[in-house]
């Protein structure tokens, strides 16, 4: 294409060097005359020579037709000139600005976003690198000045909204960073930040039927995955049913709490407040079932102790019966197995409680390591000096518990914060429904933790070592009891 064009041109070229040299000749064989007379002046010469003179002139007040134009369009590309190397020494300062907070250099971040900010105009992105290379140096009011910024433009109000919502949250000014949400929500209702934001701050105020509304907004939006969503909701209705059951109106808080518990089905403090509320109201059988529904996904201790006061006048016999009627809705969990071996210890039915201990070691995900957990050493330790009486073995057993693996507890998804007791609310760090009954991270060596970021990613579960036999005085086969 670009070779046809260029013969296109050569052709035409030659076709207007050929017209001038034919007028040329023409002029040439017929010079003909022209005679002007104008105010007393008389000019005589030839229609070729006249011609030149006309195209000459032509071609003079075009040259000077163009020279003005490119005067006058001087200073303005001189200016769009300047701008274009401002605007190119901007975007590179962006770039050394995104590069250093990469780099974990926050001051020589702060410098190149302030030079970009300088010449981009107050650009919005080299005032968001400026108010984010600020925070992680500690200056919260240089900051917070950056995001206000953000808020006088249109195009970047929702930027500093975030920004300045973030702050409140983390210095604990619930009020202000509630009512800068509100402002946000009108601008992008549909964020998912600023949903998870607004049950922060809605949860922490105890407004309960607020952060119900804007689940149930998020939900019909598509705002929070359904499944989140679900969850969310659940434990909302479990802080409603409380707030009912402290009013007095104890059907009401149960029938929230079934709603709760049929949401949030992997924790079990929602299913102990449902079933609390049946057995107050009466209806034990109901209570045994909600627990028994409850011990499928989340089997928890709390759920057994609460299973056995629903017969508190049961023996051991028969209390050990209820549990292993209870264990038989999960029974390949290690809490089952546990439950079952604290009631054969109390019923003195030591072969019982030997093997069931067996199939928690076995099953454990420690038992590679043959580090059994800290509350199976303690029920170890009962179950010799029970059984047997042997002060040795139990003290053996005592002595392992110190270094074993800490047992499940709450813990937090976000922060790692650890909890006894379930809460709605991280008692660390403040995060709504983050609370998640698992076994604690075990703290590995410093230079496990400082391993270059370049090394090769493990695929846990590939090429696993197989499961050794159980620690001594652990038997996976059952025994007669004595």
């Amino acid at each position: 294409m670009r070779a046809l064009i260029i013969a296109w041109r050569v052709v035409v070229g030659l076709v207007l060097i050929a017209a001038v040299v034919a007028g040329a000749a023409f002029f040439s064989d017929h010079p003909g005359r022209v005679e002007i007379v104008w105010q007393g002046w008389q000019v005589d010469t030839s229609v070729g020579v006249l011609a030149a003179a006309v195209g000459l002139v032509v071609m003079l007040g075009a040259l000077l037709v163009t020279l003005v134009g490119a005067l006058r369009r001087l200073p303005r590309n001189f200016r769009r000139r300047r701008e274009t190397r401002r605007r190119r020494r901007g975007e590179a300062a962006l770039t050394s600005a995104v590069v250093a907070l990469a780099a974990g250099q926050a001051a020589e971040a702060r410098l190149a976003a302030r030079r970009a900010e300088t010449l981009l105009d107050g650009a919005p992105v080299a005032l968001l690198l400026a108010a984010e290379a600020a925070q992680r140096l500690g200056k919260t009011a240089a900051a917070r000045r950056a995001y206000t910024a953000l808020l006088e433009r249109p195009e970047s109000e929702f930027l500093g909204l975030r920004g300045l919502i973030g702050q409140a949250l983390r210095s604990g000014e619930d009020d202000t960073a509630l009512r800068l949400a509100e402002r946000a929500r009108r601008l992008r209702p549909d964020a998912r930040w600023l949903v998870d934001s607004l049950l922060v701050l809605e949860a922490r105020a105890g407004d309960w039927q607020a952060a119900r509304d804007t689940l149930a907004v998020a939900a019909r939006r598509g705002s929070l995955p359904e499944e989140r969503a679900r969850h969310h909701q659940g434990v909302v209705l479990y802080e409603l049913s409380l707030a009912r059951e402290r009013d007095g109106a104890s059907r009401e808080a149960a029938s929230l709490a079934a709603r709760a518990q049929a949401l949030a089905t992997d924790l079990a403090g929602p299913a102990c407040h449902h079933a609390r509320l049946l057995i107050a109201l009466g209806r034990r059988r109901a209570a045994a079932k909600a627990i028994e529904r409850a011990w499928r996904t989340a089997p928890h201790p709390d759920l057994a102790r609460l299973y056995l006061e629903i017969n508190p006048d049961a023996t051991p016999l028969g209390r050990a019966a209820a549990l292993q009627r209870l264990a038989a809705h999960n029974p390949e969990a290690a809490e089952s197995h546990l439950a079952i071996a604290e009631a054969a210890l109390a019923a003195r039915l030591w072969g019982e409680a030997r093997r069931h201990l067996g199939l928690v070691a076995m099953s454990s995900p420690d038992a590679a390591s043959a580090a059994p957990s800290r509350r199976l050493c303690l029920l170890m330790a009962r179950l010799e000096e029970s059984e047997n009486g042997d002060a040795a073995a139990s003290r053996q057993w005592l002595d392992r518990a110190l270094g074993a693996s800490p047992d499940p507890c709450y813990v937090c998804s976000h922060c790692g914060a650890e909890s006894a007791q379930w809460q709605v609310l991280c008692p660390e760090c403040g995060g709504f429904d983050t609370l998640q009954w698992t076994a604690p991270r075990v703290q590995r060596p410093a230079v496990a933790a400082s391993a270059d970021a370049s090394a090769p990613l493990m695929l846990p579960g590939l090429d696993a070592p197989a499961r050794p036999s159980p620690p001594s005085g652990l038997a996976a086969t059952p025994q007669s009891d004595k």
